[in-house]
């Protein structure tokens, strides 16, 4: 027992924290392909096993070209927690003839013969498979699986059907899955938000809804949930989704829209399918009618939610926001909230210039990852897809 002392010195000295850090690495950039100008729609998941995938598509055209460009899903890799990262990958392919969906030959600038693939969803799954729900022209749905972290995938299998069971509550001409992560219940049931529309406006994609697929089979079969949030007066347009399993087991939509109280929506379900709540306005989460990101924190005794998005109303006519009209975004932010959503206790700048769409998500060592869009200039999608990677002691640092 000589060493006793030494010991008990030791447990009685507490331990040091880690030091706060962030790194910013860009994994796409307009400019490193000349195959493509606009790289957009970020997403990143980590699987079991621990490696990170990030995706986004990959546009053809020059700014300014709509979302029904010539687009491609392109994938990276990384097996150090984000540090290095393989070579992009092209992951999405459906064989056989291709129709551009008859609502986007309504409007200007768009190439009939492009080939538009979009919304790439992943979702990795406990037992180490990764799920992946993919759309095409927006009308048509596929499902893929990778067995080896998304090295190689299977063949896409059609589900669009699935999506015909909402036709009953709205009959969407235009569909669109995610974008961002899916996630997976407890019970294992596989949950992607979707939206819906019926075509008519806003470059094809408004007046929408949202609403959840899902999957109690490991992805053999999808079912259509209930809507979730419709297209009214007071919450208009709800579109890009993102979900997460509260620690009741209840799943949380927060909802992007453009209605005039510039607020993000909030709604919740118990089987993250049906029976949803009256969709509420969270007075914290501003909405500049951009992707947002969502993800659990849940690392050395900590259990967290992370939110990210750009916190900004500026950029309407005189400095306000107009019903309808998208903010500058910029000043992308990550917020936490101790109380599964109730309030949000922090809010710090991540990129306070130019900063679009992201996604967020854990490395299995507790580092945070938040992938997204931005540039030196304004606009809607960016010059680069950034991966920044930070500990949880950075973004509570004052």
């Amino acid at each position: 027992m000589k060493h006793l002392p030494a010991i008990l010195a030791l447990i009685s000295c507490p331990l040091t924290a880690a030091e706060p850090f962030l790194e910013k690495l860009d994994l796409f950039k307009a400019g490193d392909d000349p195959a493509y100008n606009i790289y957009h729609i970020p997403g990143v998941v980590v699987t079991a096993a621990g490696t990170v995938l990030a995706w986004c598509e990959a546009r053809k055209r020059p700014a300014g070209v709509s979302d029904w460009d010539d687009i491609r899903i392109l994938l990276r890799r990384s097996t150090d927690e984000g540090r290095t990262w393989s070579a992009p990958a092209s992951i999405a392919q459906v064989a056989g003839p291709k129709r551009k969906n008859p609502f986007a030959l309504r409007m200007k600038n768009v190439d009939p013969n492009d080939v538009t693939y979009n919304n790439p969803v992943l979702i990795a799954d406990r037992d180490g498979a990764v799920h992946m729900l993919f759309c095409l022209e927006y009308e048509r749905v596929f499902y893929q699986r990778s067995a080896d972290d998304g090295v190689s995938w299977g063949a896409p299998v059609e589900i669009t059907a699935a999506f015909d069971a909402f036709k009953k509550d709205y009959d969407w001409k235009v569909l669109a899955t995610g974008p961002n992560h899916g996630i997976q219940l407890k019970s294992g049931r596989l949950i992607v938000p979707v939206w819906l529309s019926t075509g008519e406006g806003g470059n094809a994609h408004r007046p929408s809804v949202t609403a959840t697929v899902f999957s109690d089979d490991q992805g053999a079969t999808w079912k259509a949930g209930d809507i979730a949030v419709p297209n009214t007066d007071e919450w208009i347009n709800p579109n890009e989704t993102v979900a997460v399993e509260l620690k009741d087991g209840r799943v949380m939509l927060n909802v992007r829209n453009e209605s005039r109280t510039h607020r993000r929506l909030v709604t919740t379900s118990a089987d993250g399918a049906t029976g949803w709540s009256t969709p509420r306005f969270d007075e914290a989460l501003l909405e500049p009618i951009c992707m947002a990101g969502l993800a659990r924190y849940e690392h050395g005794g900590r259990s967290l939610l992370l939110f990210s998005n750009p916190h900004n109303l500026e950029g309407g006519r005189g400095g306000k926001p107009e019903p309808g009209k998208s903010r500058a975004r910029k000043n992308l932010s990550v917020k936490i909230s101790a109380d599964e959503g109730g309030t949000w206790t922090v809010n710090k700048t991540l990129e306070p210039g130019p900063s679009m769409y992201s996604d967020l998500a854990v490395t299995r060592q507790g580092t945070i990852l938040c992938f997204y869009g931005r540039s030196d200039q304004p606009g809607f999608a960016g010059s680069a897809l950034t991966l920044a990677r930070f500990n949880l002691e950075w973004l509570e640092q004052p």
